[in-house]
């Protein structure tokens, strides 16, 4: 509490050495320098984290680094880069859920055009159109659902099959999401066209 604080010199190098360390790294690969000795770890670890003294210009630092990770984050789901992808978005097995869904044709998503054309014939006072609409909406809902079923069960066996030992949990369930999004406002962009094995 009463310490001097150190000088922004040394805020900017244990920075650096953060970004550097946090860098993402195939887990198979060499990390590129020797373990450091338990001294020098330990060293490390003791080091504070210096905020410098001007808050603001800290803050604004902050921001900037947070606004540059968002722009190559949005960038990454436009192009599909898996670099920078968001993490419920990386990985072998999400991308294959996502080939798996985006090759395929599906009722569900055109469920939300649907319902608000169903919606609209209900606003309608003619009572046939009422009654028109009802129906359709609970005829399409259950074709979504069997077409959910269908393709849950597809993407489930096909992740068994090529994942096999890996964990797959939560995937069926981001496959199934993404179904009910309109192809093209699907983030990240698809990469494979329809009809293609991914």
């Amino acid at each position: 509490m009463f310490r001097r604080r150190s000088d922004d010199a040394a805020a900017s190098t244990v920075l650096e050495k953060q970004d550097e360390t946090t860098q993402a790294r195939d887990p198979q690969a060499k990390k590129g320098r020797p373990t450091p000795k338990r001294s020098e770890a330990e060293a490390n670890r003791r080091t504070r984290v210096v905020v410098p003294k001007d808050r603001k210009e800290a803050a604004k630092q902050a921001r900037d680094r947070m606004r540059v990770e968002r722009e190559k984050q949005r960038q990454a789901l436009m192009d599909g880069d898996e670099r920078h992808l968001p993490a419920r978005d990386k990985g072998p097995v999400r991308k294959f859920a996502r080939d798996y869904v985006d090759a395929r044709w599906s009722l569900a998503e055109f469920f939300l055009p649907a319902a608000v054309l169903i919606l609209v014939l209900s606003i309608v006072k003619v009572p046939a159109l009422q009654l028109l609409s009802t129906l359709l909406f609970l005829l399409f809902f259950v074709l979504v659902a069997l077409d959910f079923v269908r393709l849950g069960l597809g993407l489930r066996k096909q992740l068994g099959e090529r994942f096999a030992g890996q964990n797959t949990r939560g995937t069926v369930a981001y496959g199934l999401m993404r179904i009910l999004q309109m192809r093209r406002l699907r983030l990240p962009k698809p990469q494979v066209r329809r009809g293609e094995r991914p």
